[in-house]
């Protein structure tokens, strides 16, 4: 686990930005009403959780992020990378039992 945080730190570093399909803002907003704006925002605040999302992971890798916002509103995240670029599929509050291991973290 360690060894994978260090390998995901350095590709995010390389990361330039962030690519935004618009029918996943619609989404996020009208399913769980998470922004665009705190999506990014968990990216740059501490702690950051990143796992493997490999059930999903069929057409391209993706990885889901535990974070929280700059207001603390504690959010789940699955991403995947496109060159440089951070792509948020989709962005929900986290589960009780990821907050539960998010704050034993």
């Amino acid at each position: 686990m360690y060894i994978f945080a260090i390998y995901m730190k350095e590709i995010l570093q390389q990361c330039s930005g962030f690519e935004w399909d618009e029918g996943n803002l619609e989404k996020n907003w009208i399913l769980h009403q998470v922004t665009r704006s705190e999506c990014e925002q968990l990216f740059f605040n501490k702690p950051l959780i990143i796992g493997d999302d490999e059930k999903h992971s069929q057409d391209e890798k993706r990885w889901f992020l535990l974070g929280q916002t700059d207001a603390k509103r504690l959010l789940f995240v699955v991403f995947t990378l496109r060159g440089e670029l951070i792509r948020v599929i989709s962005a929900r509050d986290m589960s009780k039992k990821e907050r539960n291991f998010y704050n034993e973290q």
